[in-house]
């Protein structure tokens, strides 16, 4: 697990995935979240725009990443 930083929050979900380089772009990642292949705090999240705050655990392509502000 790796820690990630974030300044504000809320931060939306697909960003995250593609500021760490998770995804290659924008569109990659919310076809990832779309497609049920991103959990948050251990669900299944297919909202693309879903507001991710400090403490949140998000996993994705075997990286597992917690959210820190």
């Amino acid at each position: 697990m790796r820690d990630v930083q974030i300044t504000h929050e809320p931060v939306e979900l697909y960003k995250i995935i593609k500021f760490e380089g998770l995804a290659s772009s924008g569109a990659l990642a919310k076809e990832a979240v779309a497609r049920g292949e991103v959990a948050v705090n251990g669900a299944i999240e297919t909202q693309k725009r879903k507001k991710i705050v400090a403490g949140d655990i998000i996993s994705f392509a075997g990286e597992t990443l917690r959210i820190v502000l």
